[in-house]
C-alpha cells in the first residue's frame, strides 16, 4: 500500500507584476507544513515546473529536515490561468480578491465549456496522479490548487457532466500549503482525506 500527500504551493504573489514566485507569507506557509511534517520519511518528492511548486518543497523539504532529490514532472503544473483570463476577454488588473475570484470562476467555466485545455488538463492530472502512485511508499508532490481540484473530483468517481461543477467547488477552497492524502492498495486509488490545513494558524489560511 502507498499513500500520496498532494500539496497545494504557499501563496503566489497575486497583484504582482510575477506572480509565479512566493510572497513572504508563502514561503512562511511552506515552512510550517515541513514542520509539521517532520516525523514523516517520504520515499519521494516531486513538484511541478512552476517557480512557486519550487520554493514552496525546497521550503518545505528544509523545514521537514528530508535529505531528498525532488523530481520535476510538468504534468502536475497549474493550467494557464491568465491565458484563461485572457481568453474569456477580461483583465484582472486592480481587482481585489473577491473580484478576482468572481472573475476567475466565470473565466474558468466558460473554458470548461469551450477549450480542447480543459479535458487535456484533466488527461494531464490523471497521467500524473498514475505515475506518481505507481512508485509506491510514500510519495510527497507539491503542485496547485486547479491540479489538486481535478485529482479529488476524478477520486469522489464524479459522472463526467459533473466534473466541471465538483471542479469549480473543490479549487475554491484548497488552502495554500493544504495537504490532500491519497491511498494507493490493492483495491485502487482513494481519497483519504482533502485540504488539510491545521498546521496553519489563522491568520496564515490564504486562498490566493
Amino acid at each position: 500500500m502507498g499513500i500520496l500527500l498532494l500539496v497545494r504551493h504557499g501563496q503566489a504573489s497575486f497583484g504582482a507584476a510575477d506572480y509565479d514566485r512566493l510572497s513572504d507569507l508563502g514561503h512562511e506557509q511552506a515552512r510550517t507544513l515541513g514542520a509539521a511534517l517532520a516525523d514523516l520519511a517520504p520515499d519521494g518528492l516531486t513538484h511541478g515546473s512552476l517557480r512557486r511548486q519550487v520554493a514552496t518543497a525546497t521550503s518545505m523539504a528544509e523545514a521537514a529536515g528530508w535529505d531528498l532529490t525532488p523530481a520535476l514532472e510538468p504534468d502536475w503544473d497549474e493550467f494557464d490561468h491568465l491565458a484563461v483570463l485572457a481568453a474569456y476577454g477580461e483583465d484582472p488588473a486592480g481587482l481585489d480578491r473577491r473580484g478576482f475570484q468572481e472573475l476567475f470562476e466565470r473565466a474558468t467555466a466558460h473554458w470548461q465549456r469551450s477549450s480542447p485545455d480543459w479535458p487535456a488538463f484533466l488527461d494531464r492530472t490523471r497521467t500524473a496522479l498514475e505515475a506518481v502512485a505507481a512508485r509506491g511508499g510514500t510519495q510527497v508532490v507539491v503542485t496547485s490548487g486547479g491540479v489538486v481540484g481535478a485529482v479529488g473530483a476524478a477520486l469522489l468517481g464524479t459522472p463526467p457532466d459533473a466534473v466541471p461543477a465538483v471542479w469549480q467547488r473543490l479549487n475554491a477552497v484548497v488552502v495554500n500549503s493544504s495537504v490532500t492524502r491519497v491511498i494507493v492498495g490493492s483495491t485502487g486509488t482513494r481519497l483519504l482525506t482533502f485540504n488539510e490545513h491545521e498546521h496553519l494558524a489563522r491568520a496564515q489560511v490564504t486562498y490566493r
